[in-house]
């Protein structure tokens, strides 16, 4: 079954449409607050596919993203218990949570570095920073440094491959993608 195909082929049609910056603008921000979707999905392919403006997209992908991570720690600081607790506790993710808070006691300002360049949930880390009051400047300089890290190496990887590794990926997608499932799959029973 060539679903990946599929998806591809519809991801880089986007990634091509006029308003593609400002989607991903919209998708870098709320990624930080609360959207699920990291935006590399949208920016990788756009870097790929428009190579010249490859720098761009990826200092709009970081500039919206510590944007969203300020509004996530705005959240966490004054509306952790009447707003983001009780969407936490319906998602199930207070063992996270706790998690998370342990990595602030722990490491500090370095943990917001860790989480904006890992694939960690980097909105986790946001909220969780405003509600436990670390240090603003601190925070955005990790979150600045860190996503842009990740965002500009994105780019460059993609702007290195262009139009021409978008064709090569195309043949093996299929493949990967159900590669990807395997794994998440073997991951989720042995996890259980």
């Amino acid at each position: 079954m060539k679903i990946f195909g599929w998806l591809y082929d519809k991801v880089l049609s986007w990634s091509k449409h006029r308003r593609a910056p400002v989607i991903l603008a919209g998708i870098s921000f709320s990624e930080s607050v609360i959207f699920p979707i990291p935006p590399d999905v949208m920016l990788a392919p756009m870097a790929m596919t428009q190579p010249q403006r490859a720098w761009y997209f990826a200092g709009l992908t970081t500039a919206c993203s510590v944007l969203g991570g300020l509004v996530g720690y705005w959240l966490g600081y004054f509306l952790f218990e009447p707003l983001v607790l009780p969407i936490v506790e319906w998602a199930g993710y207070q063992s996270k949570l706790t998690q998370v808070m342990n990595w602030f006691q722990e490491y500090g300002f370095w943990i917001i570095f860790i989480a904006g360049f890992s694939p960690l949930p980097y909105k986790l880390f946001t909220v969780t920073g405003g509600m436990l009051n670390i240090a603003l400047i601190p925070f955005l300089l990790g979150s600045a440094f860190s996503r842009g890290i990740r965002f500009f190496l994105v780019a460059w990887l993609m702007k290195t491959g262009g139009p021409a590794m978008a064709d090569r990926l195309r043949v093996y997608v299929d493949r990967i993608g159900w590669g990807m499932v395997l794994v998440a799959v073997i991951a989720y029973v042995w996890i259980r």
